[in-house]
């Protein structure tokens, strides 16, 4: 996935490392892209090296120098074949972890399992805290334009997490109804 997302940024012009690495950053790519931020600089040296990407110019700053990244037409090309490879990959996950534990939630007492679910809770606030302010941060780096796609991502990454919130909460309420199903 790193390699589609800087092959993505170069392809909307040309940029250092540094500036892919704040426009991931800012959109939040390591929550909705599922990427390493900071990988993208082996991204680049390996993209280059297979003729996907080239220096357009050095810049210079002071006693540093900076490469200036451009997209090469087989790097185009490449572009296209890895999203149509995220578009047919299979994207259903699900939460195997939490799905494991609420199956084994009756081997707790209760209320020790209610808690913890209250912390699941609270993580899935927090994660629609982040996927809200991420989807803003987007909206005003592309001064208000976003394409429809991209807010169709957002709307259902928020979709996701209010399923799963619902889910915790229903676990919840039948814990806290069936007294009988935990250990004392």
């Amino acid at each position: 996935m790193t390699r589609l997302l800087v092959l993505a940024m170069l392809g909307l012009k040309p940029m250092t490392g540094y500036d892919i690495k704040v426009m991931l950053e800012l959109s939040d790519a390591e929550r909705w892209g599922g990427v390493l931020i900071g990988s993208i600089y082996n991204a680049l040296k390996k993209l280059e090296k297979d003729g996907y990407i080239e220096v357009a110019s050095i810049e210079s700053t002071g006693h540093r120098q900076k490469a200036i990244y451009q997209i090469t037409e087989k790097g185009k090309a490449h572009e296209q074949e890895l999203i149509i490879e995220a578009l047919e990959k299979s994207s259903v996950a699900y939460p195997t972890t939490l799905y494991s534990g609420v199956s084994f939630a009756f081997k707790l007492p209760n209320p020790r399992a209610i808690e913890a679910l209250a912390t699941q809770q609270k993580i899935l606030e927090h994660e629609e805290k982040a996927i809200l302010a991420g989807f803003e941060a987007k909206r005003i780096a592309m001064q208000g334009e976003l394409p429809a796609l991209t807010q169709l991502a957002f709307e259902n990454m928020l979709e996701i997490v209010k399923v799963q919130w619902k889910f915790v909460n229903q676990a919840i309420e039948i814990m806290k109804k069936d007294k009988n199903n935990s250990l004392k």
